[in-house]
């Protein structure tokens, strides 16, 4: 059982306070993905979690043994970083095996472990190349086979794939994926990539101005947002929002008028909806009207960008009906599948019946 534990984590630099009042349980096993824009604390906070970093006040457990105080190199703990960090005269072999020969192990038992390692992520025919020579994503399964070949309690990885181009990071999202269902060792994860978290993680951890602002699982992140701002970083296309007023049971703005609210909502709203909670409608037969404004192509589908006043709304289409630009169109937007946020607050205001929601 390995679990990490952080209880009541700040972290500050004279007056600047990069984390904040942080509770955290990583449970044994667990994929757990630390997901922000740049300087939200996440970074920070894994290397607090891996001793690079010394904790202002709070506690970090791991195996539940306080660890405040003890030495990245001795809490058992294998990073993988965004630049790789292979010794450049060294071969792909002698990089994967390097953590042992710190540790001094026999060489019959060292060369079997760093095949083993090697095998895991398919470099067993580059063993005897030099980095120079293996392209990024390549490096990137060095740098990965040799976090394995130490058989850590914890693995920790710093936005490993961000040097990677869109198909390497496809390839590598799977290995990643592979290697966990394999090796099923805790992992803390950091990126700002919602695809990555979405894809990787048992749980997400979002985090904003150095603090958890929601953690559940990627279902949970996605179809059950707390806040309006987990609701636009997560999410491709990013999530629409109308910004307006509700009253009576009816929400307005300059371009928008949208009847059916419960009767107590008042005040300044913005309401949130994906693209696929909206579909192009035959004239007459939509609650929302305007102009296209663009229509991307996705190969399997339509995106078009409606604009509606000063704002857009992007909606999936089809390809038999492909409109054109500043064609007038009408939308129907599907009232139950719309997330009501407090405008002053960003807090998401919950209707009856929506209490609670599976995440699926």
């Amino acid at each position: 059982m390995v679990q990490v534990v952080l209880k009541n984590i700040e972290k500050r630099w004279g007056t600047v306070t990069a984390v904040r009042d942080l509770d955290l349980t990583v449970n044994d096993r667990e994929f757990l993905v630390l997901l922000g824009p740049s300087g939200c604390g996440k970074t920070t906070t894994m290397r607090m979690i891996a001793g690079l970093e010394p904790v202002t006040s709070g506690d970090i457990f791991i195996d539940s043994e306080r660890v405040n105080d003890r030495p990245a190199r001795d809490r058992d703990i294998a990073m993988v970083f965004q630049n790789y960090g292979l010794y450049p005269h060294f071969t792909v072999g002698e990089n994967i095996g390097y953590p042992l020969r710190l540790r001094k192990i026999p060489e019959p038992e060292l060369g079997n472990r760093i095949k083993a390692a090697a095998a895991k992520v398919h470099l067993e025919d580059y063993l005897d190349r030099r980095p120079r020579a293996l392209s990024g994503g390549q490096r990137q399964r060095v740098a990965l086979a040799r976090a394995i070949v130490r058989t850590p309690n914890l693995f920790l990885m710093d936005e490993p794939l961000s040097n990677l181009d869109a198909i390497l990071r496809v390839n590598m999202r799977a290995e990643l994926k592979h290697l966990h269902h394999e090796l099923k060792t805790t992992t803390v994860y950091v990126t700002h990539d919602q695809i990555e978290a979405m894809t990787l993680a048992t749980r997400v951890a979002v985090m904003d101005q150095g603090q958890i602002v929601q953690l559940g699982s990627p279902e949970e992140i996605y179809s059950d947002p707390e806040t309006l701002f987990v609701g636009t970083f997560i999410g491709s296309p990013p999530m629409n929002l109308l910004h307006g007023r509700m009253d009576g049971g009816v929400f307005t703005n300059p371009s928008v008028r949208l009847e059916g609210w419960p009767q107590n909502l008042a005040g300044d709203v913005v309401l949130g909806f994906r693209a696929d909670a909206v579909a192009l409608a035959d004239p007459g037969s939509g609650n929302l009207s305007g102009t296209v404004f663009a229509v991307e192509y996705t190969g399997s589908g339509l995106l078009v960008v409606v604009s509606i006043g000063e704002a857009t709304v992007t909606a999936f289409g089809h390809l038999d009906k492909r409109p054109v630009f500043d064609q007038s169109v009408d939308l129907l937007l599907d009232r139950d599948a719309v997330f009501i946020f407090d405008a002053a607050t960003g807090k998401r205001i919950r209707r009856p019946g929506e209490e609670v929601r599976d995440g699926v």
